[in-house]
């Protein structure tokens, strides 16, 4: 964002003793661990929120040159063209092994996952719920949009019953699929976690609630508390075919429901 576009997200505050325009105070900016790429993600799509808070907390913890992201194979394989920290490719669901050998490398360095469901749920699902269960100090950031959204819009393992994809165009059918995994519920239940949470970014109030956790994560995984998850329940308004503003409300009313926001498991002021 140019210094313009950002004076014009700026608010004009009054001189002292009067009224009027006086200085400006920035109330919107990019972080500066974002780079100026054009991001590669949908119109309305959940990722770059969720990027951008990434680059914020950071930052605000001062752990920019010890920060290590690991990237997966899906709609955030390219993760490491947006955020300037140190970045490591896993293959496709093994971010959680490649995370849990750079931390135990340099115990020092803030270490987490950015990985979608279908990486995550599916092809991962063992590196996740064992690195999980033995308690790595890292930090793994789920994308949940219910849908594989980089490879055409197949069925997910947190597809939601009923919901249609070019895989099951009926409906997903409990009989014969199966039912949607709740990762962060499994989570939960495993002792090495300290953090679980679901979280969302969809309007401002939740972003602020999604900062505050991401924080909180990153902060106990650096303490050597556990192991946190933090899952954003996400839109895709490409997979689901609907536009930015119906995939935030078909989200509201069939997400949220099934995949309730907030703090799942917190030990982290034991």
């Amino acid at each position: 964002m140019s210094e313009k576009q950002i004076a014009n997200l700026s608010t004009p505050l009054p001189p002292e003793g009067g009224a009027g325009g006086g200085a400006w105070s920035v109330v919107c900016k990019k972080p500066t661990l974002m780079n100026d790429n054009n991001m590669h993600y949908c119109p309305g799509c959940s990722h770059g929120v969720v990027h951008k808070l990434i680059a914020e907390v950071i930052e605000e913890m001062g752990m920019e040159e010890k920060a290590v992201g690991v990237s997966p194979v899906g709609c955030a394989v390219f993760a490491y063209n947006y955020i300037d920290i140190d970045w490591q490719e896993a293959a496709h669901g093994r971010a959680p092994a490649i995370a849990t050998g750079i931390k135990r490398c340099w115990p020092d360095r803030l270490v987490f996952t950015y990985q979608g469901d279908g990486d995550l749920a599916c092809i991962g699902t063992c590196e996740t719920i064992h690195a999980l269960n033995r308690g790595e100090n890292i930090v793994i950031i789920f994308v949940n949009n219910a849908i594989y959204g980089m490879t055409g819009g197949q069925m997910a393992p947190t597809t939601l019953i009923g919901q249609k994809t070019s895989t099951c165009p009926y409906g997903r059918d409990p009989q014969l699929h199966g039912y949607p995994l709740k990762m962060a519920d499994i989570a939960a239940g495993l002792e090495g976690t300290c953090y679980v949470t679901r979280q969302s970014v969809e309007s401002v109030a939740s972003i602020l609630k999604a900062k505050k956790a991401l924080k909180k994560a990153f902060q106990a995984s650096m303490d050597g508390k556990g192991s946190s998850l933090v899952e954003f329940v996400s839109t895709c308004s490409s997979g689901w075919k609907l536009t930015p503003a119906k995939a935030n409300e078909w989200m509201k009313e069939n997400m949220f429901p099934f995949y309730p926001k907030g703090d799942l498991k917190d030990t982290t002021n034991q």
